[in-house]
């Protein structure tokens, strides 16, 4: 055990040393059907567990999704919410949804595959929509809502399928014969998220 977690921290420090930007990289860690740790800064599924650095060495990154301020912030951001719901015209009441399931309004939740803010970017959604810090509010949900708003038009406005690849990813969807993949965690996402949608629409106009 402690010949593994030595050179485990030997492949984290080479990692590190190898990245132009070592000290800011994210790092994800994943361990595969044989046992293999495999470390990178570009998780591909949400098995991937980030890493932090801390005085007792590298610990896995448990989600911080804080609910004590729910209702503050969802008052602060409700203005910046509507405004990019119209923007792209999508129901302010489904944004309101996917961020209340996705990071109860905490500007900086991370999840344990290392989705961060508001509507839970990973790495390469935040990239492809030009996000530079995803814990910046507008430009998270700005880039959250336009991703939504791509994987709706995808599945022809098939709430679910688009929900579902919001969590899963679309390639799996589309795996999967665009249906709901048969995972737990995505079925339940779904199910939370139109839940609250229909909450919302009750005590929104939109």
């Amino acid at each position: 055990m402690f010949i593994r977690n030595y050179l485990f921290s030997i492949l984290v420090a080479g990692l590190c040393l190898t990245e132009s930007s070592a000290v800011f990289a994210d790092i994800y860690k994943y361990i595969d059907k044989h046992g293999r740790v495999i470390l990178t800064d570009t998780p591909k599924n949400s098995n991937y567990i980030r890493l932090v650095k801390t005085w007792k060495g590298w610990v896995e990154q448990k989600s911080s999704i804080a609910t004590e301020d729910f209702a503050k912030n969802k008052r602060k951001y409700a203005s910046t919410i509507n405004y990019y719901a119209k923007q792209h015209r999508l129901p302010r009441s489904l944004l309101h949804a996917v961020i209340t399931a996705e990071s109860a309004y905490d500007p900086n939740a991370i999840s344990r595959s290392g989705a961060v803010g508001l509507m839970q970017l990973m790495p390469e959604t935040a990239r492809q929509y030009g996000v530079k810090n995803r814990r910046n509010p507008a430009d998270n949900i700005n880039a959250g809502t336009r991703h939504l708003k791509y994987l709706l038009k995808l599945f022809n406005n098939n709430l679910v399928l688009a929900l579902a690849a919001y969590n899963s990813g679309e390639n799996t969807v589309k795996k999967y014969g665009n249906k709901v993949p048969p995972f737990k965690e995505t079925r339940n996402y779904v199910k939370k998220v139109i839940d609250y949608y229909k909450k919302y629409k009750k005590t929104m106009a939109s």
